[in-house]
């Protein structure tokens, strides 16, 4: 089997294309991904909360890093969780050990700690505090209830801490409960991300090539069709399809990929 090495060299890149080790600044840049992430900042530079949306696949992890790179540590004090089926102590502890508060106690103990060190945070150097919040369609709604009192300092008189709850589409329903309705009015502003259309993938393909070094983008049209029709935009689903078929045009001795190969890759993923 052919190497990476030996891949990269016959198409002619000067890294491994379309893997997760992406810098930010190598961002595929598309209004797609630009407009929300620019709300998202200026949401948080106004100390208030959002929410991000969008299905599996389609970017909304590398936005998250990309909105934290504009977040510089001078200004900002930002903390990331990520959160399964919690309870709302288990989901408070884990935010505590984010924060640095001690992660022991009941659960109105640990709502307390957190409450404090923020407002600590922001009054003793001024750095605003952001809570990501990732994978949140996990929680349960009376877990996800837990936001509207963190965010509550003074009796709702003082912005203390920016929260972005960012998930899949169900984040997004469960918030329309009526059991959530406080919470959906703290977030005011609500991101979405969506797959990549047909001519959106192609630029997106030859985006990732090119970062990668290659000068020209060693996929044929009927490889960027096949791309698309089968990956249907799907982000993550797009950068194996295309690596696979890289592989797999590398081991046929081809100089571009073409249609065939991507079908191939898809049985080789997907038996």
């Amino acid at each position: 089997m052919a190497t990476i090495e030996h891949l990269t060299s016959h198409f002619g890149f000067h890294s491994t294309p379309f893997t997760c080790e992406l810098r930010v600044e190598e961002g595929f840049v598309d209004e797609l991904f630009s407009e929300p992430l620019r709300h998202l900042h200026a949401t948080v530079d106004k100390r208030m909360s959002a929410a991000l949306v969008a299905p599996a696949g389609a970017g909304k992890t590398f936005l998250l890093r990309a909105l934290a790179a504009r977040l510089p540590e001078t200004r900002y004090r930002l903390n990331y969780v990520k959160v399964t089926d919690l309870s709302k102590r288990d989901l408070c502890r884990e935010m505590a050990r984010a924060v640095g508060a001690e992660p022991a106690g009941s659960y109105p103990l640990l709502v307390r700690r957190l409450q404090e060190r923020f407002a600590e945070h922001l009054d003793t150097d001024g750095r605003r505090p952001v809570l990501i919040i990732d994978e949140a369609h996990d929680m349960r709604p009376e877990v996800l209830s837990l936001l509207r009192i963190l965010t509550n300092f003074e009796m709702d008189s003082r912005l203390v801490v920016s929260i972005v709850l960012a998930g899949q589409p169900g984040l997004a329903k469960m918030l329309r409960m009526p059991i959530l309705e406080d919470v959906l009015h703290r977030l005011t502003h609500f991101a979405t991300l969506r797959l990549l259309s047909r001519q959106e993938t192609s630029r997106y393909v030859e985006h990732r090539c090119r970062i990668a070094g290659a000068a020209t983008t060693p996929f044929d049209p009927g490889a960027l069709a096949a791309l698309y029709e089968i990956g249907r935009g799907n982000l993550r689903a797009t950068n194996q399809l295309a690596l696979k078929g890289l592989e797999i045009g590398h081991e046929a001795e081809c100089a571009v990929v073409d249609a065939n190969h991507i079908t191939h890759a898809r049985a080789m993923l997907c038996p």
